[in-house]
């Protein structure tokens, strides 16, 4: 079984500039307590995901959020399926991004 890419919360913030962040979380989890990171795009995995990845560059790199981690490696995995190769999960989700003092939307 392959590993999945994974970038860690410090690290992303490091290279905001660089990728493209897509939240998989539902659209209460988006506006919630967690936040969000600035300049996310939301699309909920369970209803939306599909459809988005088809309207994505591949050229692009991409890092999937969520609240701690499962839904965006699952999305991770299913940019990979879809031949996506710069895709990464962010570590740990919206949890560790807030544990280690990052900066969110409300």
């Amino acid at each position: 079984m392959s590993t999945i890419p994974e970038i860690t919360p410090t690290e992303l913030n490091k290279k905001l500039a660089q990728v493209k962040i897509i939240d998989v979380r539902r659209p209460d989890e988006f506006s919630g307590e967690l936040g969000h990171i600035a300049g996310a795009i939301l699309a909920t995995l369970e209803t939306d995901l599909d459809t988005y990845l088809f309207r994505l560059s591949k050229d692009e790199t991409y890092v999937f959020v969520c609240r701690s981690g499962g839904r965006s490696a699952a999305a991770t995995k299913l940019a990979i399926s879809n031949g996506f190769l710069k895709v990464f999960n962010m570590t740990g989700g919206m949890l560790a991004w807030n544990l280690a003092g990052l900066s969110v939307v409300k």
